[in-house]
């Protein structure tokens, strides 16, 4: 998120807030082909042994996606565990996502 504010100067500055954690429906998450090369199904089944004990401790990141939902930027293996254990949320972070 971002809030416009004001240099020193006077010019128009962005500044960065701390991201709000919400809740997102797991099917509105899409995964980018190359992340989804890199699933792990043994860590995404240690990671919901751990969330049936602890639940969610992480959320994920997302960005908005140019045709509606989100697109997944980190969490690849904890969003596949919640939807293992049959969940349809995930707590997550939306972020603006910047092209390096």
């Amino acid at each position: 998120m971002r809030n416009n504010g004001l240099h020193k100067c006077g010019a128009p500055v962005q500044i960065d807030l701390m991201p709000v954690k919400e809740i997102f429906a797991i099917a509105d998450v899409r995964i980018p082909v190359k992340r989804k090369k890199t699933l792990d199904p043994g860590k995404v089944d240690n990671i919901a042994q751990d969330m049936l004990e602890n639940g969610q401790t992480t959320p994920i990141r997302l960005r908005t996606g140019k045709t509606g939902g989100y697109v997944l930027i980190e969490g690849y293996h904890r969003l596949e565990a919640l939807r293992a254990l049959g969940e349809d949320k995930v707590e997550g972070y939306l972020v603006n996502a910047r092209l390096h």
